[in-house]
């Protein structure tokens, strides 16, 4: 009965959802207190039932429970009882599922914190979340339903996915739903503040910390997504401009301009519009993030198969969302305060010129995501829009934001005070040519000293930055922690883009070969049986000198969907990584091997986790001050952003 009673809670859940989609709202317009006093209980409701039922999920998988046809198409009794679990959201049924859980968990959450909020306004944030849960959960039980019996039940399950039987699948895709549904929150609290006709920016001080708490996790899933990619399919690559990876970058690329301009929008009532729109197209590119992903339209490693009723349900929630909202937006927003005067070079501008940036980046990576589906569908031409169009597109937008962080904290607010950044002139010099010298001694391309120019100013600007404002250490270093890790990452991209090795070779066990300066010796090959596959183990020893490196990368078949797959080995250093995958075997008995020396690599990792670490603290570090000073006083300067006033 453990399916039975999933799917009941999941229709209980449905019920509740819907209940909160009115109530609330419908006793905010009239002013009802009782039917607004419903709206933190029903909230906890929901998030009960919706953990009920997948918890009854889990359930399933750990049992290898074959008459729910989830769990036989996506388990075996062979699947290691941790890959069990996490097989829970390894396909489109449990992932919607583990997507309304997290929606759920968002909006209990803040439902549990929404004491400093008036009454009406937290009424109608739970009534948006209230309809967007309606809309999932109607989703999963009419056309998803992770707990369809299969009869007669088959004696075996199908097992999980390969590429997802890893420890990184445990972590990436609930961080990663953890982010796109927490720009929800926001989303939530700016169709509040337009239906109620909020003028004053109030509302944005209540949405920061939600927000910020979104994007730092939205952070760490898409960097935790590149380094699965990285590990475990093989390739070596950690970022390929894939369309599923493009729709969790869009999110992100808006979101960050929206912590920007909620952090300065108290203050400065001019960014109120802008806030109010980047909260709304925040999430709605993660709702089109979630109808690329399963509507079947777009082939990746990272898609859901799936049938067009299920595209054309996301759709039609993509469109009710999307269009209802700035449908408001275009009514209600003339109405809020007006941009104000400011001159060019003032902080105002700078942050504007960032959220240009930002948004055009956005756009630059939608544009490049679905015009080959247009085209495909208006004209029946097949495009491929890949990395060229990125790399050539992306950079010259990103690399001046990049010389923003440290420009924009430190001229004054509506006046043009260029001359403040006078004392970081040396430090420009100093970036350029130590650039310039560095491409040149290694023969690298423009973009190579362009990108480590950007990178220097950034990690010694942000240091200086820091030095200079070191009396308030306490509360500005998140922001300067996460400005790090942007640094450290452009640093670890440009480097490993332009002075990565590849060597592909040909070798049968007992043979050596000199690679990059070393001696690659492959000493034996190994017939390997693991839970539910077999391997083929090499193993191979790298040295030069005293360095001395032993690699076993594998080659896998899993005997339940008879797929290969490539484990590689990877010795991993703070100067470089040496990735070594194994192929296919020749006639000769030669096989075939991919050795792969990536500079700095480290360094783009170390990033992701700054950027994360400084977001988390921001959140942490607000939530304290707010406890000290109360919810009106608390301090407006959150991370990662410029300064605020």
């Amino acid at each position: 009965m453990i399916g039975e009673l999933g799917q009941f809670a999941l229709l209980l859940a449905l019920a509740v959802a819907a209940v909160q989609a009115v109530l609330p709202l419908v006793g905010a317009h009239r002013g009802n207190a009782r039917w607004m006093a419903l709206a933190r209980p029903l909230a906890g409701v929901g998030l009960a039932l919706v953990t009920a039922s997948l918890a009854a999920l889990i359930a399933g998988f750990v049992q290898v429970d074959t008459s729910i046809a989830y769990v036989a198409a996506n388990a075996s009794h062979e699947l290691p009882l941790g890959y069990r679990i996490t097989a829970t959201w390894g396909g489109h049924e449990g992932s919607l599922l583990l997507w309304a859980w997290m929606l759920a968990t968002w909006g209990a959450l803040v439902a549990a914190r929404s004491a400093e909020l008036p009454r009406p306004f937290a009424a109608r944030v739970q009534g948006v979340l209230g309809l967007i849960a309606t809309g999932f959960l109607a989703f999963i039980a009419f056309t998803s339903n992770p707990f369809g019996r299969l009869l007669p039940a088959p004696a075996v399950g199908r097992d999980l996915n390969p590429l997802l039987q890893d420890p990184g699948m445990a972590a990436h895709p609930p961080l990663l739903y953890l982010g796109y549904v927490g720009f929800a929150v926001g989303f939530a609290f700016a169709v509040a503040a337009l239906l109620e006709d909020e003028r004053s920016p109030r509302w944005t001080r209540w949405a920061r910390p939600w927000v910020l708490a979104a994007w730092s996790a939205l952070t760490a899933g898409i960097g935790l997504g590149s380094f699965w990619a990285y590990y475990e399919l093989g390739w070596g690559g950690f970022w390929f401009w894939d369309a599923v990876e493009n729709a969790a970058f869009m999110p992100w690329l808006l979101g960050t301009a929206l912590i920007h301009s909620l952090a300065v929008a108290e203050k400065r009532p001019g960014f109120l519009r802008w806030s109010l729109l980047l909260a709304l197209l925040a999430f709605s590119l993660s709702l089109l993030g979630t109808f690329l992903v399963r509507s079947g339209v777009v082939s990746s490693v990272h898609a859901f198969a799936s049938d067009p009723a299920r595209g054309l349900f996301i759709l039609a929630l993509l469109a009710v969302s999307v269009g209802g909202s700035l449908a408001l937006f275009a009514w209600r927003a003339p109405r809020a305060p007006s941009t104000e005067r400011f001159a060019l070079g003032s902080r105002e501008s700078l942050l504007l010129l960032n959220n240009l940036l930002l948004a055009t980046a956005t756009a630059t990576v939608l544009l490049g995501t679905l015009y080959p589906l247009a085209a495909e569908v208006l004209g029946g031409v097949k495009l491929s829009v890949g990395a060229p169009y990125f790399d050539a597109v992306f950079p010259p937008l990103m690399l001046p934001l990049v010389v923003l962080m440290v420009a924009g904290p430190l001229v004054r607010w509506r006046q043009a005070a260029l001359r403040l950044l006078r004392p970081l002139l040396p430090l420009a010099l100093a970036s350029l040519a130590a650039a310039s010298a560095l491409a040149l001694s290694l023969q690298g391309s423009l973009w190579m000293a362009a990108g480590l120019a950007a990178g220097l100013w950034a990690f010694g600007g942000t240091l200086a930055l820091a030095w200079q404002q070191r009396t308030a250490w306490r509360g500005g270093l998140p922001l300067w922690l996460a400005h790090v890790g942007v640094a450290l990452f452009v640093l670890g991209v440009t480097l490993v883009r332009s002075l990565e090795q590849t060597h592909d070779l040909q070798l049968a066990p007992g043979e050596q070969v000199r690679v990059a300066g070393h001696v690659l010796q492959f000493q034996r090959l190994d017939a390997v049986d693991g839970p539910n596959y077999r391997a083929a183990r090499a193993t191979l020893v790298w040295q030069r000198g005293a360095e001395l490196l032993v690699f076993t990368p594998e080659k896998r078949v899993y005997g339940r969907r008879q797929m290969a797959m490539t484990e590689a080995a990877i010795s991993r250093g703070p100067w470089r990584d040496v990735y070594v995958s194994l192929g296919e075997a020749g006639g000769d008995g030669r096989w075939a091997l991919r050795v792969q020396v990536k500079p700095f690599m480290s360094w783009v990792w170390a990033g992701v986790l700054a950027m994360t670490a400084g977001g988390l603290w921001g959140v942490a570090a607000r939530r304290r001050r707010a406890a000290v000073t109360g919810p009106a006083e608390a301090s407006p300067h959150i991370v990662p952003t410029l300064s605020t006033p």
